[in-house]
């Protein structure tokens, strides 16, 4: 019977022989952590070669440098309270500034930033502003929601910072424009204030000149997506400046979309995402509004829908053609990544996410309710420079955590994550990427070529081997670098 088994697994399936990654790889020394970190915050290296590297504990944010070979040569515990919460970092140069909120009161919020010089090893702490705000009223979203609420300029001159509403009656939404160097608070402007409608960020963008451009959905009636079948809300793009506050509505016309991303292509700007025909946790295709930034204007609005590659990626190659042809919308995907080649192409990577509950039984004594996360499919979408859709691909997935981190190299796309120590080719021509319970692991380099075609490519089989995180990995000039996991022994890979 068990060969009979076996047997039926072969023909179902072969093992993708995977190619050794072209990448060069290097490990740097191992080194003990004296605190024991829950989380990596940040990591950022600089143009000279050094890597700093923010992390969290339970009552203290550790600070470290690495010189080019990733041997420590600075570190530095600040000790912070349980009730200071990370909303958030800005990069820029030599110098990493990680923002925090702090709730001393119920209704009491301060907001600080941790300055950290990559090159010297300082450190400073500055409070930029404290508010009141009403009872269970946050003045950052949550984490989780995948938000950005900070932005710095390229230039590195100027840095915004958007907040929530802070009034129990009234929602209203507040930027706040500082001097990225002396963190001298420049303006403040309230936008979008309204004592019925209400708005949800989505993303932020401040050009050379100090100007903010903000995105979100501002709803109609209520806090719902739908109404009699339509969008509740349209998408709004206000361009904030210290004298001034305009606004751009970009109305839907039987689209559902969850949130959109900016990005910049010529001075225009991308507001780049994923539309459906039915409700906005599903999507049917790409959308791509272009905005002329100077006239503040819509110059196009551009759909499209899930090229075939998409659906034979996750569902092989009969079973997709059908779920195309029908119209089959993904569900339960959310944008991780938004990169931008030298050629001003723009690639959209989003992650299946959704949670499931089972009920463990453990005899006399009852039982309990397992919570299980699901980090499963990635969705890959590339739009050209002129906001045309080039393609569309995806990698059939499962995993129960984050796992992948994605960086541009040579105008290629790399996708690095653990996955089972022999990738699986089955029957219907899809390659699954997941790891099996009896099975090793390994760490995978998925690369995609100008015109979407993928090679598949392992950079080590962990057994035996120290075990990397790509989630928590960083690119800078050539270089991804990531740490192992475990809590106080640590080690670095480097990808060039």
């Amino acid at each position: 019977m068990k060969n009979l088994i076996t047997l039926a697994l072969l023909l179902a399936f072969t093992f993708v022989d995977a190619q050794k990654t072209n990448l060069n790889v290097s490990e740097s020394l191992e080194y003990k952590d004296k605190v024991k970190s829950t989380g990596v915050l940040t990591i950022h290296t600089t143009d000279n070669g050094l890597t700093g590297i923010v992390r969290e504990s339970k009552r203290d944010i550790l600070f470290d440098v690495f010189d080019n070979s990733l041997d420590k040569k600075h570190s530095l515990v600040i000790e912070s309270d349980k009730k200071e919460r990370y909303i958030g970092e800005v990069v820029y140069g030599d110098e990493i500034k990680v923002f925090t909120v702090f709730s001393p009161k119920a209704k009491e919020r301060i907001v600080n930033c941790h300055s950290f010089n990559i090159k010297s090893g300082s450190h400073s702490k500055k409070k930029l502003f404290e508010v009141t705000v009403a009872k269970k009223r946050f003045l950052f979203g949550n984490r989780q929601d995948r938000e950005t609420s900070l932005g710095i300029s390229p230039n590195g001159k100027y840095l915004a910072m958007a907040t929530d509403n802070i009034y129990k009656d009234v929602n209203d939404y507040a930027i706040r424009v500082f001097n990225a160097k002396t963190l001298e608070l420049l303006f403040t402007k309230s936008y979008q204030k309204h004592e019925e409608k209400y708005f949800k960020h989505n993303d932020i963008s401040i050009n050379d000149n100090g100007d903010v451009f903000v995105l979100g959905k501002l709803y109609k009636e209520g806090k719902r997506e739908k109404k009699k079948g339509e969008a509740n809300y349209d998408f709004i793009l206000n361009k904030i400046t210290e004298t001034s506050n305009k606004e751009l509505s970009i109305s839907l016309a039987d689209q559902h979309i969850k949130n959109l991303g900016i990005t910049i292509v010529d001075s225009k700007l991308h507001l780049i995402g994923f539309y459906s025909e039915r409700n906005s946790g599903r999507i049917k295709g790409g959308c791509n509004f272009i905005i002329d930034s100077e006239n503040f204007s819509i110059a196009s609005k551009n759909n499209y829908e899930l090229p075939i590659n998409v659906y034979e990626d996750l569902f092989g190659d009969k079973r997709g053609s059908k779920k195309k042809n029908k119209g089959k919308e993904l569900t339960n995907f959310y944008i991780d990544y938004i990169l931008e080649d030298s050629q001003g192409n723009t690639y959209l990577l989003a992650e299946e996410f959704y949670i499931t509950q089972t009920y463990v039984s453990t005899g006399m004594n009852g039982g309990y309710w397992q919570t299980v996360y699901h980090y499963d499919d990635i969705l890959i979408l590339k739009f050209g420079a002129s906001g045309n859709l080039d393609w569309g691909r995806s990698i059939f997935k499962r995993s129960t955590a984050p796992s992948y981190n994605a960086f541009l190299k040579n105008d290629e796309l790399h996708v690095l994550l653990n996955s089972g120590k022999n990738l699986l080719e089955k029957k219907d021509g899809r390659t699954k990427v997941s790891k099996g319970w009896f099975e090793s692991s390994s760490l995978y380099d998925i690369v995609y070529d100008n015109a979407g075609e993928v090679i598949y490519s392992k950079i080590q089989d962990n057994k035996g081997k120290t075990f990397y995180l790509p989630f928590y990995g960083t690119y800078q000039d050539g270089k991804f670098i990531m740490m192992s996991s475990g809590r106080k022994k640590r080690q670095f890979m480097i990808l060039q």
